[in-house]
């Protein structure tokens, strides 16, 4: 259970996360660019998440992200729409989602646990993929070791007009697939990739889930990736998800747009 986990986390953690960096909004300049993959979701009306492109056509996120907390429905992808890069009223493209796929062992109405941190994952296929040479899709990679630096690049409701990069934080304890963070993280930040910095490259590691706190101290949650990324992306190949009824209007980059948008919770 995840109380298990938090309470080995309370007797093990140390406070090495005194040495995480602070917030960097990512409003203008070269830093702004490296991250414009990094996008925010609007869910119909409903609130926003955080994701990330992994190809020119998908999206990462989490599975939570696209339910409807009040009914417990999912969220019509028609009503979904991926704005990477977003910062000040712009974004650099502007896309529509024609699928959407989580993970089959998330249960949205179940009783927070590790396994439903532990699979609190989903991909999104754009209707169009973006090709744009300034967004990039994140590459991934096996899941982080505990005491490893990473970083986590989000908007949440107290930085929704811009990302913001914390660059150093930490892998308190890795557990049943969950991965116990350091990382500073605020509802809508949900869906938030996490990124190792080895070699010097910024790789996506794991999903944000949800927040937490341990004897007072706050930390995240996040779930491991590759496995059920690879468990989401077969699931795409065989056609599974649910879908759009029809295509979507065209929208118009680069339009300031007031979203109006609720926050969606970690």
């Amino acid at each position: 259970m995840l109380r298990a986990l938090l309470a080995l986390l309370a007797l093990v953690a140390t406070p090495l996360a005194a040495q995480d960096t602070r917030l960097e909004r990512l409003d203008m300049g070269d830093a702004a660019r490296d991250w414009e993959a990094v996008g925010r979701l609007e869910l119909g009306g409903r609130g926003f998440c955080t994701g990330a492109l992994v190809a020119p056509d998908l999206v990462l996120t989490a599975a939570h992200c696209l339910y409807d907390k009040a009914t417990g429905a999912r969220i019509d992808p028609a009503r979904i729409e991926f704005m990477a890069g977003w910062r000040n009223g712009r974004a650099a493209a502007y896309r529509s989602v024609r699928r959407a796929v989580t993970h089959p062992d998330y249960d949205f109405g179940g009783a927070v646990s590790a396994g439903r941190v532990r699979n609190d994952v989903a991909l999104l296929e754009l209707y169009h993929p973006i090709r744009n040479t300034t967004v990039i899709p994140f590459e991934t990679d096996e899941r982080p070791r505990k005491g490893q630096q990473i970083g986590v690049v989000s908007y949440a409701k107290d930085r929704a007009e811009a990302p913001s990069l914390q660059q150093v934080c930490e892998v308190l304890a890795r557990q049943e697939g969950v991965l116990v963070m350091s990382c500073d993280v605020n509802y809508g930040s949900s869906g938030a990739p996490v990124f190792s910095f080895e070699d010097g490259k910024a790789r996506i590691v794991s999903v944000v889930s949800a927040m937490a706190e341990v004897e007072g101290r706050k930390v995240s949650l996040g779930t491991e990736l590759l496995g059920p990324l690879d468990t989401l992306r077969a699931a795409l190949d065989a056609g599974q998800g649910v879908f759009q009824d029809a295509a979507p209007k065209l929208l118009s980059s680069g339009m300031r747009r007031e979203t109006g948008a609720k926050f969606a919770r970690p």
